[in-house]
């Protein structure tokens, strides 16, 4: 069955860097943009990178662009988000998916920016 792991995340200062990545199984990857997501407390899970299916095309939340990286190996089945520069807004627990159709989700890994 389709299934993603998230890791990579965890309590970072306001200016820090992480980097988040999710394995994916159960489908063909290669042949499916994916996305990262997040949902902070009390607000509903948003878009903030997606990428194509071989990597050349990516784009970004308002809010990310220009901190965020969005990355995937299709040997590995892996989706990378490099975030740096991370603000206390960036706490959220992340997520990614496949971008059309979005699956099941994961567990994802938990983003807490605080000094």
């Amino acid at each position: 069955q389709v299934q993603f792991v998230e890791s990579g995340g965890g309590l970072v200062q306001p200016g820090g860097s992480l980097s988040l990545s999710c394995v994916a199984s159960g489908f063909t990857f290669s042949m499916s943009a994916m996305g990262w997501y997040r949902q902070a407390p009390g607000k509903e899970r948003e878009l903030v990178a997606h990428i194509s299916t071989r990597g050349i095309s990516t784009d970004y939340a308002d809010s990310t662009k220009g901190r965020f990286t969005i990355s995937r190996d299709n040997a590995k089945n892996t989706v990378y988000l490099q975030m740096n520069s991370l603000q206390p807004e960036d706490t959220a627990v992340y997520y990614c998916n496949s971008r059309f159709p979005v699956r099941t989700w994961g567990q994802g890994t938990q983003v807490t920016v605080s000094s």
